[in-house]
């Protein structure tokens, strides 16, 4: 019984400082540049875009790997050399989505503002376009959405791209009124609105609101050029 409870202690003590060693080691190799995020601490006022194909996992079921590679390739990429065109800067892609941001509109004029709308707008007018090119390699065309918001972001940067990362309101409530537009159709959030609604060349439409779990639910509205 004596050697029992010995046994046993030797493992505790074993185990204990094992930890010990382990922690030790964390501790004295873990530096700030070790971790994956980054924080700037830097805040700034961007409108944030996103395009996201509408039901992907469905269609890209029906592929094969080439295929669907083929699919999300001709997409992503139409879309982010539009992007530029109007100054705009492509973030990140989620797969079937493309996250994007103008960095002018931190400036609150007009032109960042409106750089925004007709990039949005004119990633709509690729529709047809994008469907001839993917027909031509035997895929379905898609139907997309395209939402923007403007707000506040913090700044990041990760290790693994030289690129910054965004993080804040404008950009979670760019991905949740999203589904809101129609197929090939473009909203916009409350904050933003209040920037443009003055813009004579767009009409602005008042779509049901998203609940943020609130009183009052987030304003959203749908986006055309006059005369459309």
């Amino acid at each position: 019984m004596g050697n029992g409870l010995l046994a046993i202690d030797t493992r505790s003590v074993d185990y204990q400082d094992s930890k010990k060693k382990i922690l030790d080691n964390l501790e004295r190799e873990m530096t700030t540049s070790d971790f994956l995020v980054a924080f700037s601490g830097q805040t700034k006022s961007y409108c944030i875009g996103l395009v996201d194909i509408c039901n992907s996992t469905k269609i890209s079921a029906n592929m094969n790997e080439k295929e669907w590679s083929k699919f999300y390739f001709t997409f992503l990429n139409a879309m982010a050399r539009i992007i530029p065109k109007f100054r705009g800067v492509p973030l990140k892609n989620g797969g079937d989505s493309l996250l994007f941001y103008f960095p002018e509109s931190s400036k609150q004029r007009r032109y960042g503002f409106i750089s925004c709308i007709e990039c949005c707008i004119s990633m709509l007018e690729l529709h047809d376009t994008i469907a001839e090119d993917l027909k031509k390699q035997g895929l379905p065309a898609p139907n997309y959405r395209v939402s923007s918001d403007f707000g506040k972001v913090v700044l990041m940067k990760t290790q693994s791209s030289v690129f910054n990362d965004l993080i804040g309101p404008p950009v979670n409530m760019c991905a949740k009124i999203n589904h809101r537009a129609k197929n090939n159709g473009y909203v916009i959030g409350g904050d933003f609105f209040e920037h443009v609604k003055t813009l004579q060349d767009y009409k602005f439409h008042q779509q049901q609101g998203f609940s943020i779990g609130l009183k009052y639910s987030y304003p959203i509205y749908s986006v055309k050029r006059n005369g459309i």
